[in-house]
């Protein structure tokens, strides 16, 4: 009989991440690196146990290899525990049929006997592909004050982004009134951080009821919080006024990256008061060259530079050889840029080779579109790439229509 717990956690992780092709070509979202040396999962993660949340069902899919490579058994964010801790919980074959999770509800639902497990009074749903610092006590101490069945994390965005959100309404005490997935004409600006505490009665029974439902897509934002609303169930608006980045587009995902840099950043990583746990990787420190130039830019673990780096975001165990350039960008891990290669406003993946005097990209002075290369691609010596492509593979550069 495992431990009973008060609140555990359940981890949205197996998102295809279709609007981060082609970072997402082989690798599930929540394991695209942020940072410099992070994953954007760690941030969740590193929210739980912070918050002292020590039970964490990870529910992984898409091209969940890298992903649950990286997890393990959960050490690096003290998750690795006799009595709770990291679970990894992938769809498995039942005595009765073998299917994949068909939505984040669903995806849920089918691990109600590990929720039971723990016998908890209080189960966070969590996304594995947002980036923010968030405090959960906080949210779960205002969820019990306001005898809540379920409290929903909100966010205030601008009125022109609230159809890309389910956007909810709510009284002067916080009780949500209404509640509409991605409305076309909405009528508030508190958008869903995908962040919920159910009491886990109410969740259980609600999952059972969607997923009884022929007609339902089994998902929590489109169905289960709708069908809680219209039974007139106590639910709740928290208000949360930190950084939040939803980073499920390539423009997004530099975005956050940049809000990592600046005089003042907009997303302090180096927080001591809250700190982002992350695997680390056996490598030496970086390496700054007698003629390099750097500023306004993070460089990872295992970075020798020599060349120059310039408002930009650089993982572990990159080379920037002598003569080459990064500047507003974002370099993943292990990339190579040869002598004079320059890289531009751009995204460039895990494992990627610039070959000598190659230049990708442009300038924000020059324009504004973002260039993107996928993992695993050498471009070869002299090569330009156009502003705005996107390389999925060496292919791409013999048809640089598509």
């Amino acid at each position: 009989m495992a431990e009973k717990k008060k609140i555990i956690a359940m981890l949205l992780a197996g998102g295809q991440g279709r609007r981060l092709v082609p970072l997402t070509n082989s690798t599930a979202k929540p394991a695209v690196p942020f940072g410099g040396k992070y994953r954007i999962i760690d941030f969740p993660l590193s929210n739980c146990i912070n918050s002292n949340i020590d039970t964490v069902g990870v529910l992984t899919q898409y091209q969940p290899m890298e992903l649950n490579d990286y997890l393990g058994r959960g050490e690096p964010w003290d998750l690795n525990l006799k009595y709770g801790g990291m679970h990894i919980l992938p769809p498995y074959e039942s005595d009765k049929k073998a299917e994949w999770f068909m939505g984040t509800a669903n995806a849920v639902y089918q691990n109600i006997r590990f929720i039971n497990r723990y016998s908890p009074e209080y189960v966070l749903i969590l996304s594995g592909d947002h980036v923010y610092k968030m405090d959960y006590r906080i949210m779960l101490d205002e969820h019990i004050s306001n005898g809540a069945d379920c409290t929903i994390s909100v966010i205030n965005v601008p009125l022109e982004e609230a159809c890309r959100f389910g956007i909810m309404t709510t009284d002067e005490t916080g009780r949500i009134i209404e509640f509409h997935e991605k409305p076309s004409k909405p009528n508030s600006t508190l958008a869903s951080m995908g962040v919920y505490i159910f009491n886990t009665d109410k969740l259980i029974r609600y999952l059972g009821e969607d997923a009884m439902d022929a007609e339902s897509d089994n998902d929590f934002g489109k169905n289960v919080i709708p069908r809680m609303l219209s039974s007139g169930e106590r639910m709740f608006a928290y208000l949360y006024g930190g950084y939040w980045k939803d980073v499920g587009t390539l423009e997004s995902l530099w975005l956050s990256n940049m809000d990592t840099i600046g005089d003042v950043p907009v997303l302090l990583l180096n927080d001591p008061g809250w700190k982002i746990y992350y695997r680390h990787g056996n490598t030496h420190p970086e390496m700054i060259g007698p003629r390099a130039s750097v500023s306004n830019s993070v460089i990872g673990d295992g970075g020798s530079i020599y060349g120059s780096v310039r408002d930009s975001v650089v993982s572990s165990n990159v080379l920037v050889s002598e003569g080459a350039g990064i500047s507003e960008s974002v370099v993943m891990q292990n990339c190579v840029l040869e002598a004079d290669a320059q890289v531009c406003h751009s995204i460039i993946g895990e494992n990627v080779v610039i070959g000598e005097g190659s230049h990708v990209g442009e300038t924000l002075e020059e324009g504004n579109r973002l260039t993107v290369i996928g993992p695993n691609i050498r471009i070869s010596a002299g090569t330009v790439v156009l502003p705005g492509q996107i390389i999925s593979s060496e292919e791409d550069f013999r048809n640089p229509a598509n």
